[in-house]
């Protein structure tokens, strides 16, 4: 158990320079498994989930290394193609293994995928495309097993955008015999980061961020090096913690293309919102006005990932704000948490409205997903007195130092464990 310590109601005045993408990295990995060489990957973020990706990996006979916040991948010596159940169990995004071990072993074994308690998030989009393309599915209990005697091309229509179906299809179709065609794909920056390392490995792609993309299959690919895109939900918390808190932020080399969500709120707010060079300037008076609807929606819709950490910012709005949830069920947890701090949250189903409060007031509070738990941190760094976030684990799967990050912006936050946690 991890407790996260604060003392609300300073502002953040600071630099926070951003980790490498979390969710663009984890795909990125699952490709190195489609060649027989190294892959070597910047600016990798150390956070648990890339550490559970690496034990998969090494599972499967991958030698993985680290030299800083560079990872090397040789996937030379591939032999397994059962994802252990242990860590498939820890992380949502080990489903997407799938497509990369029946590209390079024609078999995969992957139990029922977790992660963070958000939804159902149900895989059968992964599952259709993939038999659609000459895999055949068999489901015993807890455990998938996806087999082929090659995977071919196919005209496949997603019912929806899903971001990790496409990269699943993704990851399948390269080595595929023929021509795949996907429609309604996800248009992610992490779909299109994706698709440069597999260009850079040899593949064809055409159209990724368009809702349609088409992969010519090549008959093998070579490894490369790359340098792993600025982690955009982690860029959006830290401004919309400064737009809460109040005061000034610089982020370095931020994605700056990819927040143009985050900058049209900036702009409803009144506040400073400056680009240069790819680095981005914002400043807050900590007074702002309600947003009265926000719905979170695919790329380039406001994303769910910062639903909860906008969220945690109109708890101290002036007036009503509501927010629909769109893409999770269940992603409303820390909205239940806030009413700790006294805020006034009322949840209706897919619908949160939070009339706005002068103050809140520090509280103990539980984080029950990732992204959750930072908009607790949030939300305890606007709220007055102390407040403490108890949280097992789920920050760490993706943010790599918070604690460090906020703290070097003026915010009063301290970590301390209860138990001691696994060597990084």
């Amino acid at each position: 158990m991890v407790h996260y310590e604060i003392e609300g109601g300073h502002r953040l005045e600071g630099e926070c320079r951003i980790q490498g993408s979390k969710n663009a990295v984890l795909p990125m990995m699952a490709a190195a498994l489609l060649q027989r060489g190294t892959v070597i990957l910047h600016n990798c973020p150390r956070i648990l989930d890339v550490f559970c990706m690496i034990r998969i990996l090494e599972h499967l006979g991958c030698r993985v290394d680290w030299d800083g916040h560079t990872l090397l991948i040789d996937a030379y010596e591939l032999r397994g193609c059962a994802v252990p159940r242990e860590e498939a169990k820890k992380m949502r995004s080990s489903v997407i293994l799938l497509g990369a071990l029946l590209g390079r072993r024609r078999r995969a074994v992957l139990c029922c995928p977790g992660g963070c308690v958000i939804g159902e998030r149900p895989i059968d989009l992964h599952l259709a495309a993939l038999s659609s393309m000459g895999a055949e599915i068999c489901q015993e209990e807890e455990d998938i097993c996806v087999e082929t005697g090659g995977l071919h091309g196919a005209r496949i229509c997603l019912r929806f955008p899903s971001v990790g179906a496409t990269e699943n299809i993704l990851l399948g179709a390269v080595l595929a015999d023929g021509e795949t065609v996907i429609r309604n794909a996800a248009r992610e920056p992490e779909i299109m980061e994706l698709c440069r390392l597999l260009r850079q490995m040899g593949a064809k792609i055409a159209g990724d961020g368009t809702a349609r993309i088409c992969v010519q299959g090549v008959r093998k690919l070579h490894g490369t090096e790359i340098t792993v895109m600025p982690d955009r939900i982690v860029a959006g918390t830290y401004l919309l913690a400064a737009a809460g808190c109040g005061g000034s932020l610089y982020l370095p080399e931020a994605p700056v293309r990819q927040l143009a969500c985050l900058r049209r709120l900036y702009a409803c707010w009144g506040m400073t919102w400056r680009e240069k060079g790819g680095s981005l300037y914002v400043q807050s008076a900590g007074d702002y006005p309600a947003v009265r609807y926000v719905e979170t929606r695919p790329y380039p819709g406001f994303p769910t990932d910062l639903q909860s950490p906008l969220a945690a910012v109109l708890l101290k709005a002036k007036g009503e704000s509501c927010i629909r949830e769109t893409i999770f069920e269940s992603r409303f947890r820390a909205a239940e948490e806030f009413r700790k701090l006294g805020a006034d949250v009322q949840i209706a189903g897919q619908l949160c409205r939070i009339r706005g409060r002068e103050k809140l007031r520090g509280a103990v509070l539980d984080a029950y997903e990732l992204r959750g738990g930072a908009a607790l941190i949030v939300a305890g760094l606007m709220a007055e007195g102390a407040s403490v976030v108890r949280d097992e684990g789920f920050l760490e799967r993706g943010y790599e130092h918070i604690v460090e990050d906020l703290r070097g912006a003026g915010a009063a936050l301290t970590c301390r464990r209860s138990l001691p946690t696994a060597a990084k």
